[in-house]
């Protein structure tokens, strides 16, 4: 008998850009999740134990899963009827469960994990040519488990995999353990920072481990034998870029951050907490790619210790990872921010002004436009308030809202704190307006 007031839980987020991925009635609080991969099948056999909480009253939930097949269901302990379909794992546990309960969800699954196929081509767990990456921003998480796909839903993991011993597997999160079997190895991992699904990753491949840079927070990397004479060269500043990054924003959020170098060419770095990963096209021997490797690593604080609530938001991401590229090249004795910002200005001003940069819409998330006019934003509002109040301002937006979701209104509350006058006039025009402000006046 369904308890008075029970209803079913939303197969759909709030999340106006992607409706369709994330599911209401519930938040995750851990997920763990053992997995065994074969890298020559591309076969994964996963179960997978979610902890989560009911905001309602719950007679049926769903979860995000992808093309697998799913063996069995199980909500605390007991059978559950399942229909899985069009991504969606939809799950009717025996009893209904009360607002407030904490639950536990097993799903036993399997199959080939192929990515989420989009308007942005295919999101997550992906093959290499020996091995395999997974890149799941904004949807590809459930390319790879069962999960509530949507930024605002963080939770803690607990990660396991079996691979084959040949390989080496780097996940998200500390190392707590590694052991071997007959022919394989298995991993296991821990993320204890509240974590959005997108942002957790696996990779797969035949790296070896190496330091990164020395100084107070664990930098490793994880790359092909081959290459690393010329990794050595192309990422021997990211001590500095590290130390520099802590300068302006405040202590690096997590405990350790990992760079991999994929053995195949990638169109774009990839971002995950507490890890980025690159494709040997981004190592030259010339350090070309350096603003990318500062653009990843600013991600570690605006991105994933600070997640977008949803998707119109992501200017919050793009656009202060862009500015932290012409911090870096102001620091390390490149071109200025100013030099960057009237640079960047005057692109921009060759292009339709059609794009609202605090709500682009879905088509256009990833449009350079929210990239280079999101750093502009903060270029303008440091110009208007000075250098001391704008970094100020920068390091407490980043301790208030550390491991925790932030909006655009939230930022523009926390701009009036630091401002000795008014910024609306200011955020409004660069934010809420198609068409290009001036470009503020420099000499700070």
């Amino acid at each position: 008998m369904t308890p008075v007031g029970a209803t079913a839980g939303a197969d759909y987020s709030t999340d106006s850009y992607l409706p369709a991925h994330g599911n209401g009635g519930y938040r995750v609080l851990h997920y763990d999740l053992d997995l065994d991969y074969r890298v020559t099948t591309n076969r994964l056999a996963g179960k997978a134990i979610i902890t989560a909480r009911a905001v309602q009253a719950l007679s049926r939930f769903s979860l995000d899963l992808g093309r697998f097949r799913v063996q069995s269901v199980r909500v605390d302990g007991q059978p559950a009827k399942f229909t899985h379909r069009l991504g969606k794992l939809q799950i009717k546990p025996e009893r209904p469960i009360a607002y407030g309960t904490t639950f536990k969800t097993e799903i036993r699954y399997g199959g080939t994990p192929v990515p989420i196929s989009g308007r942005w081509g295919d999101i997550g767990w992906d093959e290499l040519t020996d091995g395999a990456l997974v890149a799941s921003q904004p949807n590809g998480a459930p390319s790879w488990f069962p999960c509530n796909d949507r930024p605002a839903d963080k939770a803690t993991y607990l990660v396991t995999i079996t691979a084959p011993a040949p390989y080496t597997v780097v996940v998200t999160g500390d190392l707590v353990s590694r052991r071997r079997g007959a022919g394989t190895r298995t991993w296991v991992y821990e993320r204890n920072e509240p974590t959005a699904p997108y942002l957790m990753s696996v990779q797969v491949g035949r790296y070896e481990l190496v330091d990164l840079a020395a100084g107070g927070v664990t930098q490793r990397a994880a790359i092909p034998p081959r290459l690393r004479a010329v990794f050595g060269h192309d990422f021997a500043r990211h001590g500095e870029i590290m130390a520099t990054l802590e300068g302006l924003f405040g202590p690096y959020p997590f405990r350790e951050y990992v760079v991999v170098v994929a053995d195949d060419d990638l169109d774009d770095p990839i971002e995950a907490q507490g890890m980025a990963v690159f494709g040997r096209n981004h190592l030259d021997g010339r350090r070309t790619h350096e603003r990318l490797v500062a653009h990843e690593l600013a991600h570690q604080w605006f991105g994933n210790s600070l997640t977008v609530a949803d998707w119109r938001h992501i200017w919050l991401n793009e656009g202060f990872a862009t500015y932290a590229e012409w911090l870096w090249s102001a620091a390390s004795g490149g071109p200025s921010a100013d030099i960057h910002a009237a640079e960047w200005h005057a692109r921009l001003a060759t292009q339709p002004a059609t794009i609202v940069i605090a709500n682009p819409g879905v088509a256009r998330m990833f449009d350079p436009r929210v990239y280079k006019r999101g750093a502009l934003t903060l270029h303008a509002l440091r110009t208007r308030i000075g250098d001391p109040a704008f970094f100020a301002m920068l390091r407490s937006w980043v301790a208030e809202h550390q491991h925790a979701t932030v909006t655009t209104d939230e930022f523009r509350e926390h701009a009036r704190r630091f401002a000795r006058g008014p910024v609306d006039d200011l955020l409004t025009a660069w934010l809420d307006r198609p068409a290009l402000p001036r470009l503020p006046i420099f000499g700070l």
